[in-house]
């Protein structure tokens, strides 16, 4: 669509009454761009127009690295390639508006439409200086300098009042541990602590929480005391508590590690404290108008001083958790380690507890209990470590139902024949035909180990057959015994369902 078409189209959609932001997402262009083209009037354009055609452009020198970031990742942000021009073309004389305005153009020529993507705003009061921290975590999908994909794990701390950012990385899932040397780390970076932190991630300090009463883990209840600041535990899906944090981790991972190849944690930590400085804390916040690292400036003087550093000798290794996956495996370095079959549990919150000595890895389903698997640490990457124990089903329905009916019957080899082949010719409904056959065992108990004896001489193969021929051989025994009235009475409401008793009676008494 031609610059002149989008600027007709911006202003129609804005007299049927459609918000900046709408017209931005209807068109597929930046809200900047909107209230730019609103502002003019069609003279106007007109002029703006020829300029654009006419001048040289202070990016025309980086055009060609522009247009191939632009086609390389088309969902790159203009914000995102002013932060990549200063980082790794050392442009510094450029405003950020000139950079946006020169990328639409850019688009425009090229038919580079930019692909959206859906972000999650959550509005949050303000709060003073020195009140509040938010922490979260993420993770991203980021390629390394040979191709692989990597998966990158990523903290991030910010002062509620100033926006003030630290962001720490790990190439593996965090642990309590990590979450203590990083918060240390961040109160290094801010030059003091505030009086309230609010987390996301719960896991990695808390055990549960019972009706509101938190009840931390063991390394994370040393450190509290220790540092003695208030925590905020946020629920799940509650963005008025942590909408601050959770912009961060976005801007973070959209900003600074999409599209960057990973060369080394080391590198990757480098250039993100880097862009901090940059970008992160230097560009004006959308909200406050201001610069993170001006107002953390006045908001630093408001920060608890922190004394000395924690000792992470008191931290321990029972608090690292995993989830429990549905194939019965916890992932640990890399690595899958059994539990026994059984230990996931669908719709349950699946989370084990894992505890290392020397080179043993315990895996509990509670800080306190007793591990349900114990493995050998496997210093290589990519094996399934497992305990046969673990693979070995507990007995079936189907497995108790058959040990019952063998208790029942006398003889070893007719109980055996008779589930043999109930399993054979009812595979889908052995559990119903094995029901029927304890059911018979205890309504007729004098008379079913001669029924299943007879139903083998004849080559009967249901359940229903066993139970009419013990109704039969009861009933031809109390006739014999002179007990007729006292049978009728007691077998009056029963009916065989596929053949009259008769047909059993006349077998047994030797008329066929």
């Amino acid at each position: 669509m031609g610059k002149w078409m989008v600027y007709q189209e911006v202003h129609r959609l804005k007299n049927m009454g459609f918000s900046n932001s709408k017209i931005a997402k209807k068109l597929k262009i930046s809200r900047n761009r909107v209230i730019d083209y609103l502002g003019m009037t069609p003279d106007e354009f007109a002029v703006f127009i020829a300029s654009l055609q006419n001048r040289t452009k202070k990016l025309d020198p980086y055009q060609r690295y522009i247009v191939t970031w632009l086609k390389e990742h088309p969902d790159m942000t203009s914000a995102q390639i002013y932060d990549w021009l200063q980082e790794r073309l050392d442009v510094q004389s450029v405003a950020e508006n000139t950079v946006r305005n020169y990328v639409n153009e850019l688009r425009d020529r090229y038919h580079l439409p930019k692909v959206t993507v859906e972000r999650i705003y959550g509005t949050v009061e303000e709060l003073p200086m020195g009140r509040q921290m938010q922490v979260d975590f993420g993770e991203i999908l980021i390629y390394t300098n040979s191709g692989q994909r990597k998966k990158l794990y990523v903290a991030g701390f910010i002062l509620s009042h100033s926006r003030f950012k630290y962001v720490e990385w790990l190439d593996r899932p965090f642990r309590t541990a990590d979450l203590i040397r990083m918060q240390e780390n961040a109160f290094r970076y801010f030059g003091g602590m505030t009086e309230e932190i609010v987390y996301d991630q719960d896991r990695l300090l808390a055990v549960s929480e019972n009706a509101g009463d938190l009840i931390l883990t063991e390394s994370f209840t040393k450190y509290h005391e220790t540092r003695r600041f208030k925590i905020y535990l946020c629920r799940k899906s509650d963005p008025e508590s942590k909408g601050k944090i959770e912009q961060v981790i976005k801007y973070v991972k959209h900003n600074f590690a999409k599209h960057r190849i990973f060369e080394s944690l080391e590198s990757w930590q480098h250039s993100c404290l880097k862009w901090l400085k940059r970008t992160g804390n230097y560009k004006i916040h959308h909200n406050i108008k201001k610069r993170p690292f001006e107002v953390h400036a006045l908001e630093k003087q408001h920060l608890q001083k922190v004394n000395g550093n924690y000792i992470f000798e008191k931290i321990s290794t029972i608090n690292i958790t995993r989830k429990i996956h549905k194939d019965n495996v916890i992932r640990f370095e890399g690595n899958r380690y059994s539990v026994p079959l059984g230990t996931f549990q669908k719709g349950a919150e699946n989370i084990a507890y894992i505890s290392i000595t020397g080179e043993k890895l315990s895996i509990s389903l509670h800080p306190t209990s007793s591990p349900i698997a114990v493995h050998h640490l496997s210093k290589e990457k990519g094996n399934i470590i497992t305990e046969p124990t673990h693979r070995q089903r507990s007995q079936t329905k189907r497995d108790k139902l058959a040990e019952q009916v063998m208790e029942h019957l006398a003889v070893m080899e007719d109980s055996t024949w008779l589930i043999k082949v109930l399993q054979e010719h009812y595979p889908r409904h052995v559990i119903d035909q094995l029901k029927i056959v304890l059911k018979i065992a205890e309504q007729h108990p004098g008379y079913i180990n001669d029924a299943v004896k007879e139903m083998k001489r004849l080559g009967l193969t249901s359940a229903n057959d066993l139970r009419d021929i013990a109704v039969s051989l009861e009933i031809q025994s109390n006739k014999n015994a002179g007990k007729t009235e006292v049978m009728n009475e007691k077998y009056k409401d029963i009916a065989a369902p596929e053949r009259n008793q008769d047909v059993y009676l006349q077998v047994l008494q030797g008329d066929r």
